[in-house]
């Protein structure tokens, strides 16, 4: 459990942040550097595996087919670098990411014209060039790939703890294991939480999937959709196989086996030896009970996951070694929000990260800052407002 700094429930902060997943943290951090006296709530004992911010490894990455994502990135990886430098510690190794589709695949081109475009370094593989570069991949159906240079692994329990820690150390309060209960708008924002009540000039809601709970009452209906997600990893099939494996870089799949969803891949430090390969989606979930699914929607990712190990890496073991389970939170259009409540300027909202969001949290925690503090940041986030969304606002209270 997080160690709690004194502070009176009674007095007034600049800022109160809901939600210290790595969202959070980033804004709760860049507020504090800011000179706002800030307060970052958590529902759940810190650290945890509730959300979406656990792990041991993240893909980092500049390709994108969306300009302004890519854009974010650049000013994503200088914090990533400010970060390190101030809490002394790495928190990412660089690995080139693999793109892997058919060459006359509309989003596969997407990606390749958009690093070119952008002159993100990179580097172009035919099918034939793909297997001699990196044996252990097969290119089962002819597929080319094309190399974001810029890419890397991110280690989430480290970052979190460090940007939480450089939080604190900019003056910031962190109190876990509280859950807020209700929000009363005002030009002092009112939260209620299992332990007390604080009031805030202004307030950010970065709470995963509990963040409809939290917004609907204050007239807001967000189209979020929590989604359980299988992480497996596997295993070189004999010893012969094996260095290979442990030196594949990322990748990211589009559309192999027809597959309408991405499936993405890199090596992992948390299993030495395994390969960690997920299916880029997942069963709709109750956050509060995320054993329970659907089963009328559960996704069959396992079959999908052993054909794809099958057909494209021959040189793994086709049943999964270890399996696990994340959180991702989706909008209908996997663009995050990141907006101003409609109706309350001092209320911001950063949610729907859509289970690519990690690598671009330093960059989202300093426009949900921008955004608090009623500053304009130098992105177009037409593509991240509330009001993409038909009807999304309620009338009134």
């Amino acid at each position: 459990m997080a160690v709690r700094e004194n502070s009176s429930p009674s007095c007034l902060y600049d800022a109160v942040v809901v939600g210290a997943g790595i969202q959070g943290s980033f804004t709760a951090y860049h507020l504090a550097k800011r000179g706002q006296k800030t307060l970052l709530l958590e529902q759940f004992p810190l650290p945890h595996t509730r959300g979406s911010s656990h792990g041991q490894s993240r893909i980092i990455r500049s390709a994108y087919p969306q300009d302004y994502y890519v854009a974010m990135m650049k000013r994503a990886y200088q914090l990533w670098a400010e970060l390190e430098a101030e809490a002394g510690t790495p928190l990412q190794r660089p690995t080139p990411m693999l793109v892997l589709g058919r060459q006359q695949n509309p989003e596969f081109q997407s990606y390749w014209q958009t690093m070119q475009r952008l002159d993100i370094p990179h580097e172009t593989f035919t099918p034939q060039a793909l297997a001699q570069k990196y044996p252990e991949i097969r290119p089962h159906g002819g597929e080319m790939a094309v190399a974001d240079l810029t890419a890397g692994v991110l280690y989430p329990d480290k970052a979190l703890k460090a940007v939480q820690e450089q939080f604190r150390r900019s003056g910031g309060t962190v109190r876990d294991g509280e859950k807020v209960l209700a929000i009363l708008p005002g030009s002092a924002v009112t939260i209620t939480t299992n332990r007390g009540e604080y009031r805030a000039k202004r307030l950010v809601v970065t709470a995963g999937p509990w963040s409809s709970r939290l917004l609907d009452p204050l007239g807001v209906q967000l189209p979020l959709q929590p989604l359980r997600i299988h992480v497996y990893y596997w295993r070189a099939k004999d010893s012969g196989t094996r260095s290979h494996v442990e030196h594949l870089p990322c990748f990211l799949g589009i559309n192999l086996n027809q597959d309408a969803h991405h499936i993405y891949g890199l090596p992992t430090d948390e299993y030495p030896g395994l390969v960690k390969i997920c299916y880029h989606h997942g069963s709709p979930v109750e956050p509060d009970r995320p054993d329970q699914l659907d089963r009328a929607s559960t996704v069959p990712d396992l079959q999908i996951l052993q054909g794809f190990v099958r057909n494209y890496l021959p040189g793994l073991d086709p049943e999964p070694a270890v399996q696990e389970h994340c959180l991702y939170t989706n909008t209908p259009d996997e663009d995050f929000i990141l907006d101003r409540h409609p109706r309350f300027n001092n209320i911001v909202i950063g949610a729907g990260f859509s289970g690519h969001g990690f690598k671009f949290a330093p960059v989202v925690g300093e426009i949900l800052c921008q955004l608090s503090l009623g500053e304009e940041p130098p992105y177009n986030l037409a593509h991240f407002r509330i009001s993409r969304f038909p009807a999304s606002p309620k009338a009134a209270l």
